[in-house]
Formats: C-alpha cells, sequence, structure tokens
C-alpha cells in the first residue's frame, strides 16, 4: 500500500472516532440536561408526573437520535470513503 492510501486510511479512521466522540457527548449532554429539568418539574409538581414522564421519554429520544447521527456518518466515514 502506498503511502497516501495509508494516509487516507488512518484520517478515515481519526474522523470517525472524532465524529463518534463528539456525537456521543454531545448526546449524552442533551440527555442529562432533559433528564435533570424533568425531575426538576417532578419534584415541584408531583401531580404532573405522569405529563411529565411522557415528555421527558420523548425528549430522550430526540436527543439521542444526534448520537444515532454522528454513529451513520462513523459508518459513512469508514464504508464509503
Amino acid at each position: 500500500m502506498e503511502l497516501s492510501a495509508s494516509i487516507v486510511t488512518a484520517a478515515k479512521y481519526l474522523a470517525a472516532g472524532f465524529v463518534m466522540g463528539i456525537g456521543s457527548i454531545a448526546a449524552a449532554y442533551g440527555e442529562g440536561q432533559v433528564a435533570s429539568h424533568a425531575l426538576d418539574g417532578m419534584a415541584r409538581q408531583p401531580e404532573m408526573e405522569a405529563g411529565l414522564l411522557r415528555t421527558m421519554i420523548i425528549g430522550q429520544a430526540i436527543t439521542e437520535s444526534t448520537g444515532i447521527y454522528s454513529l451513520i456518518v462513523a459508518i459513512m466515514l469508514l464504508m464509503v470513503v
């Protein structure tokens, strides 16, 4: 394998790792914020627990999509490039 092919291979693995690292950190931070604020709301108004729990689950799913998108981009970098 020539040198330029080795550099491209190394770059795509580094880029995939970088994408997954940033994507997972962002998703984890967002999910923590969603859960934190939902629990704050439940502590303040216990009678709203069912509605807040449902909204929190939806928020968690939307926030997790960031991590899934970063996984898709990382797979595309590894397979396509």
